[in-house]
């Protein structure tokens, strides 16, 4: 069979490899039906990795599959389901898995896909209990975009920004996969959401997206807009992920009281931050990563009936990743890049 492997920085190759034998006694099989791009793949293929691991390594962290075979102790499960892949080999023994906290297992074997051997590849052997069944009828692509895109976003705003209805939130860089799906999310439960793109036609896109305000920040200061808008009060809620470009005017986006949520560094790791400003309005900053399985099972669930829906940049085969991973790069994205296996 096929599958995309990372050799060295910057080189991705389509090759054959062996088929998987039968699954394990606590595994299904399952034949890949889509791969989502996340920055995660970009920093991999860059080389850039926060554990050792071993090259050539099949590519990639967010995919949907079809069980074709189940392990003899696997029972609720069966052959022909559509399904979400979770994106971590979690141990599923300590207390934090079993109590559905997958995120914060304390013996984690890796990301799929970044540390250990990802979706990227026709046919794979898979954990039961790591395999989230997709809605009777939803698309695989929309069972791709779980459990990083749809799934990190439901446990940043619901879980830890405790985001309620009728808020304000700054979605930071609405045209990212991550950033599409904070809108959505976000506008279902009615806040007024005001979010950055990098460019006027991003701007029209978020707001027909649902969006309240586009911000374009490459022609203005985001926060001295957000603060005119909010008539100098700022917002409820900031959903950042950019980091280092963002951080300091993500700060001064926040009504007293205010929740910042992040997830993500894509423009660097280190920040200052006003110490004075932080407790004299009393803000609060939450760190968020990954998701739960359950916020896997819930966005499916939005995805089926329409809550949500994908918002689908460009679909690519295995063999044009680069090409993907590129314009992913480069911010020339609006919404998630899918490669078809």
């Amino acid at each position: 069979m096929r599958a995309l492997r990372n050799f060295a920085e910057r080189d991705l190759r389509v090759v054959e490899v062996d088929d998987p034998a039968p699954p394990g006694d606590d595994e299904v099989q399952v034949r890949i039906c889509a791969v989502a791009l996340n920055h995660i793949d970009v920093w991999g293929w860059r080389g850039m990795a926060f554990a050792q691991r071993e090259l050539p390594i099949t590519v990639g962290a967010e995919a949907s599959g079809e069980i074709i075979a189940v392990g003899k102790n696997v029972t609720d499960l069966e052959v022909g389901q559509v399904g979400a892949l979770y994106g971590a080999n979690t141990c599923g023994t300590c207390k934090p898995c079993v109590e559905g906290r997958d995120n914060f297992c304390e013996n984690v074997n890796g990301i799929f896909g970044f540390h250990i051997d990802g979706f990227a590849q026709e046919k794979m052997n898979f954990p039961a209990r790591l395999f989230v069944p997709a809605p009777e009828g939803l698309d695989p692509i929309s069972a791709a975009l779980t459990p990083i895109t749809f799934g990190t976003v439901e446990h940043m705003l619901f879980d830890n920004a405790k985001l309620q209805p009728g808020e304000s939130i700054l979605v930071q860089a609405g045209g990212s996969g991550i950033g599409t799906a904070a809108i959505q999310m976000a506008k279902a439960i009615g806040c007024t959401v005001y979010t950055t793109v990098g460019n006027d036609e991003k701007a029209q896109q978020a707001l027909d997206l649902g969006a309240d305000h586009a911000i374009n920040y490459r022609e203005e200061r985001f926060e001295g807009r957000v603060r005119r808008l909010t008539k100098k009060q700022g917002v409820d809620v900031v959903f950042e992920h950019v980091g280092v470009d963002t951080w300091e005017g993500s700060m001064f986006s926040m009504k007293v009281g205010g929740r910042l949520v992040t997830c993500g560094s894509t423009t660097g790791i280190k920040a200052d931050i006003n110490l004075f400003h932080l407790f004299q309005r009393q803000l609060r900053l939450i760190g968020s990563f990954g998701c739960t399985m359950r916020n896997i099972a819930s966005s499916l669930e939005k995805l089926a009936s329409g809550q949500v829906h994908p918002v689908i940049d460009l679909e690519i085969p295995m063999d044009e990743i680069e090409k993907g991973l590129e314009r992913l790069e480069n911010r020339q994205v609006f919404g998630k890049i899918i490669v078809t296996v």
